[in-house]
């Protein structure tokens, strides 16, 4: 098992950019360490930013959220195709688009993809 993450790596299983982690530890949401020149974060500790990611606000019985960014939306007359990038996955979503619109769904925009059986829905934070 990998002891550390470098902060790139860090960035692509949050699906974030570097920038932003840079910016949430200037920020005090997250502390890396320092091996020579780099920044690193314990492997222990991807979970738990994961979990602070999703938010604990949310009730519900679906265990599997996969935290990311909107990478693509397509909309038609009715329906929507959210596409997520989280971490390493693509997520796609199915929705009406009056959804889609009500979430203010677009590239770049946080999302988290909730998998419960075989439906996948899409939540975002207010």
């Amino acid at each position: 098992m990998v002891d550390y993450l470098r902060i790139g790596e860090v960035a692509q299983r949050v699906g974030v950019s570097v920038d932003t982690l840079r910016r949430w530890e200037a920020e005090g949401r997250i502390t890396f360490e320092r091996r020579g020149n780099q920044r690193v974060l314990p492997a222990t500790d991807l979970a738990g930013l994961l979990t602070s990611l999703a938010g604990s606000d949310r009730t519900s019985s679906a265990r599997n959220r996969l935290t990311g960014v909107v990478v693509a939306v397509e909309r038609d007359g009715v329906m929507a195709k959210v596409e997520l990038a989280c971490g390493d996955y693509r997520i796609v979503s199915l929705m009406s688009r009056e959804a889609a619109d009500e979430m203010e769904l677009a590239p770049g925009v946080a999302a988290t993809a909730v998998v419960k059986s075989t439906s996948v829905m899409v939540e975002r934070a207010r």
